[in-house]
C-alpha cells in the first residue's frame, strides 16, 4: 500500500474466507476498474491459499490470527483503513459475485451526495440479479418490511455486501460493528447516528467457484439472529431518545 494510494483516500476492502479460486480474479478486476486505489484483502484465517493468491495478484493482505466471521473480518479492515487515514472504503465480496465496474458509481455517489453509506443494489431500478435463492429472497422481503418504518425509507437490497462508506461512518464502524451478519444491523446503527444512505444499481453475478455456505437452515438462523440484533438496536435507539427527552 503506497503513500500515493493512501493520499488518494480510497480503499477497496475484500473480505475473504477460503476463496483461493476466485480472489485473484477479483483483485485483478478491481485493479482494472480502480487503477489508483489501494486494495486490501482481509483474510479471515483461511485454511487454503487465499492469502498467497491475493498477494500474487497485487493486493495487500490483512491476515487475521483467528476466524472472526464476516463482521469481525470487515471491522478489522475498517479499523485499519481508519487508522491509515482513508476517506472512503468500498467493500467487495471475494467470491466474484460483484462486478468491479460498478465501484466507480458507488464512489462517485459517496462523493456527490455526502451520504455516509452507498449500497450497490441488485433490486433498485437498473440493477441486475444473477442469482438469489428462495430462502434468501424470503429473508430480503422480510427485512425490507421490517426496516421501512425503522429507517423511514425503503431499502431494496438490505443484505447487499457491495457497500461504500465515508470516513464518518468508517470511524463508527471501526469501533463497533455487528459481528455475524452485519449488513442489516449496520443500517440500524446508521439510523441511530442519523447518518444517511442511498442505493445505486449494480450487477450481481452467480458465484464463480465453490458453493455458498448459507443453507436453508442457516438462512433461518440468519433471519432470527438478525431480527434479534435489529430489535436490540431499536431498544438502544429508543433508550437514547427517552434519555434525551428526560434531559430536555
Amino acid at each position: 500500500m503506497t503513500e500515493a494510494q493512501k493520499a488518494g483516500g480510497v480503499l477497496i476492502l475484500i473480505p475473504a474466507l477460503n476463496e483461493e479460486a476466485s480472489v485473484g480474479g477479483v483483485v485483478h478486476e478491481v485493479r482494472a476498474a480502480m487503477p489508483h486505489a489501494a486494495i486490501l484483502v482481509a483474510d479471515d484465517a483461511s485454511s487454503d491459499a487465499t492469502r498467497t493468491v491475493a498477494l500474487e495478484a497485487g493486493a495487500d493482505v490483512l491476515t487475521l490470527p483467528a476466524h472472526l466471521g464476516l463482521g469481525g473480518c470487515v471491522q478489522a479492515g475498517y479499523k485499519l483503513a481508519f487508522e491509515l487515514g482513508f476517506e472512503y472504503v468500498i467493500r467487495v465480496d471475494g467470491d466474484g459475485q460483484h462486478d468491479a465496474r460498478d465501484i466507480p458509481r458507488i464512489l462517485d455517489t459517496l462523493r456527490s451526495t455526502g451520504c455516509q453509506m452507498v449500497i450497490g443494489s441488485r433490486f433498485c431500478a437498473g440493477g441486475q440479479n444473477g442469482h438469489t435463492s428462495m430462502a434468501r429472497a424470503v429473508g430480503i422481503t422480510v427485512f425490507r418490511l421490517l426496516l421501512r418504518p425503522i429507517l423511514g425509507k425503503s431499502v431494496y437490497d438490505p443484505t447487499s455486501g457491495f457497500v461504500g462508506v465515508s470516513r464518518e461512518a468508517l470511524g463508527v464502524f471501526s469501533r463497533s460493528f455487528p459481528l455475524e451478519y452485519p449488513e442489516i444491523e449496520a443500517l440500524v446503527v446508521l439510523q441511530r447516528r442519523r447518518f444517511r444512505f442511498v442505493e445505486v444499481p449494480c450487477q450481481m453475478r452467480p458465484r464463480r467457484h465453490g458453493r455458498s455456505t448459507i443453507t436453508a437452515l442457516k438462512s433461518f438462523y440468519y433471519l432470527v439472529h438478525v431480527l434479534l440484533g435489529v430489535f436490540v438496536n431499536i431498544l438502544k435507539l429508543e433508550g437514547r431518545r427517552w434519555l434525551g427527552l428526560r434531559k430536555a
